[in-house]
């Protein structure tokens, strides 16, 4: 049998096992957890709505909210999300005062592709226009998953940038290298498949939700794993297939051993996608970077532990620039 009749088959098994394990579970796990984000925080904050131009022929969609002299906070979302996942963290720092800004990752969302195409470096490039398009100086930059990544790529490709916009960093469940390693026959082959239409009907019938159910915890919120379903849906099959093969084969890190400004990085006991082995080996990669390991949560934290995550936000920039690495724990 080919690698690639392989990699389908042993693909399709896995997602249907965690699949029919979560249907089985549904009942009992469900409808027994509260959802304790108000409905209302579960949508993007009312604000203003932009789209700003890349330097490749791109567009970038993007949200802009909160008190005009509050203190800015640039959050930037994972592979396959948009910026609808940071509407409970946005809300809650809105709350505290600080003015948020929301964009959609190329190929994500609302936002275009230009000329160069998917790789993690443009990731950077395009959180630098989103940067000089509110001319922040003192944002604290916060990215989850491949946002993280595209944190560390700003901070490995153009580090001035980073040293002139942000005031502090927030890594929310992610990781500098590791997440390959596979051979790249299996990985291209992984990249197909998540791209292809196969996976897309799957995950577009009316339990696709369930296909989700390891990126979260111990605590099941059916909303989150229905908008994770939805943003999927959502992200170009292009983007999929790129983002990924990129993510495979990044290590930034060299580059964020030069990040000078307080650093934080998140991660739950469970995350099954970005393990704590690769937070831990990420903070000893930044100078003075504080580990937070929060139990019982997994992959997707600003829906899972949103308190958290603003706790976080808030705290990073009282933290003096190199304090020499710490690490911490919260239930």
């Amino acid at each position: 049998m080919g690698t690639k009749i392989k990699v389908g088959l042993l693909a399709a098994t896995v997602v249907g096992a965690g699949a029919a394990v979560a249907f089985r579970r549904a009942d009992a796990t469900w409808t027994s957890v509260a959802d304790n984000i108000p409905s209302g925080e579960r949508l993007l904050p009312i604000g203003e709505t932009r789209r700003i131009p890349t330097d490749d022929g791109g567009e970038i969609a993007m949200t802009v909210a909160g008190p005009a002299g509050g203190d800015v906070v640039v959050m930037a979302h994972g592979f396959t999300n948009a910026r609808e996942v940071w509407a409970p963290v946005a809300h809650g720092l809105i709350r505290e005062g600080r003015r948020v800004v929301l964009y959609d990752q190329r190929g994500h969302g609302s936002s275009t592709v230009g000329r160069d195409g998917y790789t993690i470096e443009r990731l950077g490039a395009d959180l630098r226009a989103v940067l000089e398009s509110v001319e922040a100086t003192d944002a604290v930059l916060v990215g989850h998953s491949m946002g993280g990544m595209t944190i560390q790529a700003l901070a490995t490709h153009d580090p001035s940038t980073l040293r002139e916009r942000a005031a502090a960093i927030v890594l929310v469940a992610t990781a500098a290298a590791g997440l390959g390693g596979r051979g790249a026959r299996v990985e291209q082959s992984f990249q197909r498949f998540i791209a292809g239409k196969a996976l897309t009907r799957a995950l577009g019938s009316r339990a696709g939700h369930a296909f989700f159910r390891n990126t979260v915890g111990k605590t099941v919120r059916k909303a989150d794993l229905v908008l994770n379903q939805q943003l999927f849906l959502g992200t170009q099959s292009e983007a999929r297939s790129g983002l990924l093969g990129a993510m495979q084969t990044m290590d930034l890190r060299k580059g964020i051993a030069s990040i000078a400004v307080p650093t934080t990085v998140l991660v739950g006991s469970h995350d099954k996608l970005t393990p704590p082995k690769l937070a831990d080996e990420l903070a000893r990669a930044i100078p003075g970077a504080r580990l937070v390991r929060l139990e019982g949560f997994g992959h997707m934290l600003p829906l899972e532990a949103p308190t958290h995550v603003v706790d976080a936000i808030i705290t990073c920039t009282r933290m003096p620039a190199v304090i020499g690495h710490s690490s911490g724990s919260l239930a």
